[in-house]
């Protein structure tokens, strides 16, 4: 089962109690206090691992919490340290204070280990408190308290494609189609219910990783259909592929229009994203029809028609594609970086699609 959203109580151990002890020895006249010191309570650690990919692990557990300090023993002897808790979440992964909202860590890198909250410290034990007018000190130092907090954990998809459509055009099939994602498939609306992530080889050493979010309707950014629950997800994403059915009852520009806005409703930042769109099914659209649809909607953006690319888009349909326009952003955002028809099914300009996206996304990296 798919969680992205938990809440947790979490506490470090506490400290162990100082102990009271004296030497006691034959032949040995007048021993002195030698009570030892309580152990150190555990500390929490968050640690990020690829290997985890839900948060559904923390469904049953309502308070996490490490070991305590063990109390001193006589001779001196400190207690042992309470163990420290190490708890695993997925790369994306945000923990965030539930009275303030603030964001405390942000876990984004395989391997980031980061302590979360220090144990509290062990009790002295009746050794520290002799002096020449005490000389027999009964008492010891109770151990620290450690500490509690109340969290959430968030978890944001990190990707550096995100498809964003109506339901049923066509996502599942695209990321099935181009990565090793094996998402469920059907012919009805809503078939995807959770997020799925897919990497996109481009030859043997580069590579992309692309995120399949359930289908958007207007008002989404309200809660309308799966809505906020599941844009968060493509909210770490730098580049937005748009994707737009040409067999879909809803016309074009609505159909861009409306995921435009929901998504620009949803996060300023990510409504001002590089993006490009992708016109889906064009199998199933008669092909005396195909070329005027896809022309009239280039032009409705106010955009020309492309007449070649580096990317070798099929040149029996029309597309667009930016030229380089500036030397640090390379082409206009507010303009998509190019809209190609596409076909999963027949694999029609998938392979110049996968080319196109890995060089926007190259742009990011560099």
């Amino acid at each position: 089962m798919f969680t992205d959203s938990v809440e947790l109580t979490v506490s470090s151990g506490k400290g162990g109690q100082g102990c009271v002890a004296f030497r006691r020895e034959k032949f040995v006249l007048n021993g002195g206090p030698n009570g030892g010191d309580g152990g150190k309570g555990g500390d929490v650690w968050f640690k990020c691992d690829n290997n985890t990919h839900t948060l559904s692990h923390f469904q049953r557990k309502m308070h996490i919490k490490a070991e305590n300090g063990r109390p001193g023993e006589g001779s001196n002897c400190t207690g042992k340290s309470g163990a420290k808790k190490v708890i695993i979440v997925p790369p994306g992964t945000q923990i965030v204070d539930v009275e303030s909202g603030e964001v405390l860590l942000d876990m984004v890198e395989d391997g980031q280990e980061v302590k979360f909250l220090e144990g509290g410290k062990g009790g002295l034990g009746n050794t520290h408190f002799k002096s020449p007018t005490n000389q027999r000190p009964t008492y010891a130092q109770p151990g620290e308290k450690g500490e509690t907090r109340k969290i959430k954990l968030d978890l944001k998809l990190i990707a550096d494609v995100g498809l964003v459509g109506f339901p049923n055009v066509g996502k599942s099939t695209l990321i099935s189609t181009v990565s090793n994602a094996r998402p469920e498939i059907a012919n009805y609306e809503f078939t995807t219910l959770t997020p799925k992530l897919g990497q996109v080889n481009i030859g043997d050493y580069e590579s992309f990783v692309m995120a399949d979010i359930p289908g958007i309707i207007g008002g989404a950014h309200e809660g309308k259909g799966l809505g906020i629950k599941f844009l968060r997800h493509i909210e770490r994403t730098k580049t937005l592929l748009f994707m737009i059915d040409l067999a879909s009852y809803r016309d074009l520009k609505e159909q861009i229009e409306v995921l435009k806005d929901e998504v620009a409703s949803f996060s300023e930042k990510l409504g001002t994203s590089k993006y490009a769109i992708a016109l889906t099914r064009v199998d199933i659209v008669p092909p005396e029809d195909l070329t005027n649809l896809v022309t009239n909607f280039i032009e409705m953006l106010g955009l020309t028609p492309s007449k070649q690319s580096e990317f070798e888009f099929d040149n029996e349909l029309p597309y667009f594609i930016q030229e380089s326009a500036d030397e640090t952003l390379g082409f206009e955002r507010e303009k998509p970086y190019f809209i190609a028809p596409i076909s999963s099914a027949t694999h029609k300009n998938i392979e110049p699609l996968k080319y196109a996206l890995f060089n926007l996304v190259q742009s990011d990296r560099k």
